[in-house]
């Protein structure tokens, strides 16, 4: 649930996030917006801005297998327990009209966005 709210924090901040040199338009109209929440936990939400930020976001509820441990660390055995699994994707055009497009996944394994203008570690 912590990754949702994260995920849903920094997305909401870089929508609303003013670009520099340029002011904020309060009156950017939300031009289509959808939302689906289901009593098991999966929702998916979309919509797109006058100004042509794109948002979409879909996520679910799965169980996995962890460690469980005692207060020394020691392994116990395992538990399994509930991961959100979020995938989505939003898109804005930049200050200098380039169209910029990020797309992730968050799940046990972390926030992993993928995007063209993302730099690349080099090959070992």
């Amino acid at each position: 649930m912590k990754m949702i709210i994260a995920v849903l924090v920094v997305v909401l901040a870089f929508t609303q996030a003013a670009p520099q040199g340029r002011t904020a338009d309060a009156d950017t109209p939300i031009v289509h917006q959808t939302s689906d929440i289901q009593p098991d936990g999966s929702f998916s939400y979309a919509f797109e801005t006058g100004n042509g930020i794109k948002v979409e976001d879909q996520g679910t509820i799965k169980r996995v297998r962890v460690p469980k441990t005692d207060e020394t660390g020691r392994q116990l055995g395992e538990e399994e327990v509930p991961v959100s699994v979020q995938t989505g994707s939003f898109q804005y055009t930049a200050p200098d009209g380039q169209i910029y497009t990020l797309r992730y996944i968050a799940d046990e394994n972390g926030f992993q966005p993928q995007g063209d203008h993302l730099p690349v570690a080099p090959v070992a």
